[in-house]
């Protein structure tokens, strides 16, 4: 038995954004590794064809819509979940949105969902299920959704990036904070390189600046030509959550480039650089 099957295999997971991407993905594979699978998403049709799909292969899991941008409907998912279920052995607050366009041309509403969906749906996803966890006195992991973007700059992604960075920092401020408590939940921040997901579909745009298309198609286009499988990348996700490793990679060794450049432009200080994609694809 593998260390993923042996840690996961008859607990439930709760993964949020699971209708659509990394969720999917997510919860397929936990649904292989014998998990009965929450699939949260605002999407509920999409959350229900994951669903089918798990029952497909033989898994076990129910859709739950929830718009994770609103702290009472993760609560009320919580509530939910714990009543039906006693216990949450995974909870991986993956929910996120791309935004693309100059910092002062989107709009305040398309400004404001992606704080509140990447941002506070990881932050409020994680009050709300904590205190349920630690009542349970049971083993439990939590994954929060970070970045490769997270040690970088990118030009026109400002609003995803800000997100990332500030997911990162909260990770790794819940980490120490478990322990600290002598909590049994062990914390990851897992650090998606590039992957085949559809993340920068021009439908996913909605409420961005109209120039913003060339650069979605640019990425969406870089992203199926050079990006990791899908499924690969959770398998691996996951292996090294059940391992209770804190960072938690799909490509070690673009995390390791693109960390190393983070850290030489905080020891130098200098001014940012811009990254040589940006030019390519930069919003007109």
């Amino acid at each position: 038995m593998t260390r993923d099957v042996e840690v996961f295999a008859g607990g439930v997971a709760v993964i949020t954004g699971a209708g659509s991407g990394i969720g999917t993905g997510l919860a397929r594979r936990a649904g292989v590794l014998g998990m009965t699978v929450v699939v949260a998403d605002v999407n509920e049709a999409t959350a229900q064809t994951t669903v089918d799909a798990i029952v497909t292969e033989g898994g076990k899991a129910e859709a739950i819509a929830v718009d994770v941008s609103q702290p009472e409907e993760l609560d009320r998912l919580a509530e939910i979940v714990f009543a039906r279920h006693d216990a949450v052995r995974l909870l991986i607050n993956n929910a996120g949105i791309e935004t693309v366009g100059y910092t002062w041309e989107v709009p305040t509403a398309r400004w404001e969902a992606t704080l509140n969906i990447n941002l506070h749906g990881v932050i409020h996803g994680v009050r709300a299920f904590v205190p349920r966890m630690i009542a349970s006195g049971k083993e439990a992991w939590i994954g929060n959704l970070s970045s490769v973007g997270a040690f970088g700059q990118m030009p026109a992604q400002t609003a995803y990036t800000v997100t990332k960075h500030a997911v990162q920092a909260f990770s790794e401020c819940l980490y120490l904070e478990m322990e600290l408590k002598n909590l049994p939940i062990h914390v990851s921040t897992i650090v998606p390189g590039m992957m085949r997901t559809n993340i920068f579909n021009a439908e996913g745009g909605e409420g961005e600046p109209g120039q913003s298309q060339g650069h979605r198609r640019a990425m969406f286009a870089m992203m199926r030509d050079y990006g990791m499988d899908l499924d690969e990348g959770c398998r691996l996700f996951l292996e090294q959550m059940a391992e209770n490793r804190f960072w938690v990679h799909s490509q070690p060794e673009m995390s390791t480039q693109i960390i190393g450049g983070r850290v030489k432009f905080l020891t130098e200080q200098t001014a940012p650089l811009m990254p040589d994609l940006a030019r390519e694809i930069a919003v007109d």
